[in-house]
């Protein structure tokens, strides 16, 4: 994720993220602190499987308190106004394959995805970052993983209910 794009976030999932990165940067780093030092009493280091697994439990905290941090400070909060007819990042888009299947997902962070009630494809995925900034009614092209191109149709973009 770069640091100066901005991440689309409900009020829901922004407070959630909030208190996700102060239990992480609070108790459970103390909590993983305390295994390590309770470790280190107990002698060689080397052979310390709890040592070995707090330190490595404590680089993964470590590291998902920086990604929190970053996400939250550069994350756009709220619904999105009405569209201008293009898809943006935070609206519900529905894209029409070649056989005439639709199907409709939220564009927004993979933050979204657990607590969403439809299927959220992040900007930067292959369907994604296609119909990003699309009109509605353009024709657009993306990889699939298996190499093959795959043309969509951009059926609508609208903002996310609240």
């Amino acid at each position: 994720m770069s640091e100066s794009a901005p991440t689309f976030l409900t009020q829901e999932a922004f407070d959630r993220l909030q208190q996700e990165l102060t239990q992480r940067s609070g108790p459970q780093r103390e909590e993983i602190r305390l295994r390590i030092a309770a470790a280190r009493e107990e002698g060689d280091l080397r052979e310390n499987g709890g040592y070995h697994a707090a330190r490595e439990e404590q680089g993964k905290n470590e590291a998902r308190i920086r990604v929190l941090t970053a996400m939250l400070a550069a994350a756009v909060v709220g619904v999105p106004a009405a569209g201008d007819g293009t898809v943006g990042v935070g609206q519900v888009v529905t894209v029409r394959f070649p056989d005439g299947d639709e199907e409709r997902f939220l564009l927004a962070s993979r933050e979204q995805a657990p607590h969403a009630e439809i299927d959220v494809y992040s900007p930067s995925s292959p369907l994604g970052a296609a119909v990003l900034g699309a009109a509605v009614g353009a024709r657009v092209a993306f990889t699939l993983p298996n190499g093959r191109q795959l043309n969509v149709t951009v059926v609508s973009a609208e903002p996310l209910a609240g």
